[in-house]
């Protein structure tokens, strides 16, 4: 059986997706996601689901598999994951991997040894008040100086994650990026990188929460609230869905809603850009869907040894 993937990652509005639809289309296999938005249920304008339509020309793996009412973790993504790879290899096809979260993609391609720390839901109220009364900053220099690796990946402005490295080092007594170590996956992979300048993506993004938000964002975060959501769970902190709680609840205007949402897919990018670096040499950088073709076409279709 041969246990092969192709993996296309790149900034937020780069296009991933797309791609991925159009080369399973001409090349055959099966999209798994890693994207940790695309999970959830009822949350497909603010973070660009393929549309039904679209997961319905080829196979689509992990979307709309969890409930935004209990989140999701790593730990469950790198189980879930494993398990569709295993059925599409079982198959006997291969899979494109496609998402924007760097730590899904990453834990997969280097077998990350995650912490199986349980939520401690009083330490997590408490780090959140320090950051809600001292800022960011100061929590983030808290993780620094127990975690300065995690503390140097991990963007301060997201307090969640930041939380989850201090609770793991609390818990644990070991920082979370020791617990990060790095295994074999036991597959052969590609993985390639779209490539789009920001003087061109960010126009891009810009148009695209935009049409978000013209499109019913709004609606959609009412509805999730309305079936149960709370407003801070995890999944409602996404980019888009945070500002529209706080639109919802009359904290901002609508218009500073959507400019919020733009500056934090902005800084979103910056942050991918630190997990896939143009001088990774696993990562192949590309424009467009014929590059990746061409170049993994033997790769797919080669028996192997």
């Amino acid at each position: 059986m041969l246990r092969r993937l192709v993996a296309i990652v790149g900034a937020t509005g780069s296009g991933k997706s797309a791609i991925a639809l159009e080369l399973a289309q001409r090349l055959g296999g099966e999209i798994v996601n890693a994207d940790s938005r695309q999970v959830y249920l009822g949350m497909d304008i603010g973070t660009a689901k393929p549309s039904l339509a679209d997961r319905a020309r080829v196979p689509h793996h992990l979307y709309d598999i969890a409930d935004p009412r209990e989140g999701y973790s790593l730990v469950a993504y790198q189980r879930d994951a494993r398990a569709a790879l295993e059925q599409i290899w079982g198959r006997g096809a291969f899979a494109w991997l496609v998402g924007g979260t760097p730590q899904y993609v990453w834990a997969l391609l280097e077998d990350w040894q995650v912490p199986e720390v349980a939520p401690d839901e009083a330490l997590r109220r408490e780090l959140q008040a320090f950051a809600a009364a001292s800022g960011w900053e100061a929590l983030h220099s808290r993780l620094a100086s127990v975690d300065p690796a995690a503390a140097e990946r991990i963007d301060g402005r997201n307090v969640r994650r930041v939380v989850r490295a201090i609770e793991v080092h609390e818990k644990s007594g070991r920082p979370i990026s020791d617990w990060q170590r790095k295994g074999a996956p036991g597959f052969e992979f590609l993985l390639f990188g779209v490539e789009v300048g920001r003087a061109s993506l960010y126009p891009r993004i810009d148009e695209r929460v935009d049409s978000m938000f013209a499109s019913g964002l709004i609606d959609e975060v009412r509805a999730l609230l309305d079936a149960g959501v709370p407003p801070r769970a995890p999944a409602l902190s996404s980019i888009g869905y945070a500002e529209a709680v706080k639109y919802l609840e009359g904290e901002i205007p609508l218009a500073v809603a959507i400019e919020k949402t733009k500056i934090a897919t902005h800084r979103l990018v910056r942050s991918q850009d630190q997990w896939f670096r143009r001088e990774d040499s696993r990562i192949t950088w590309v424009r467009d869907a014929a590059a990746i073709a061409s170049a993994s076409a033997a790769f797919i279709h080669s028996e192997g040894a």
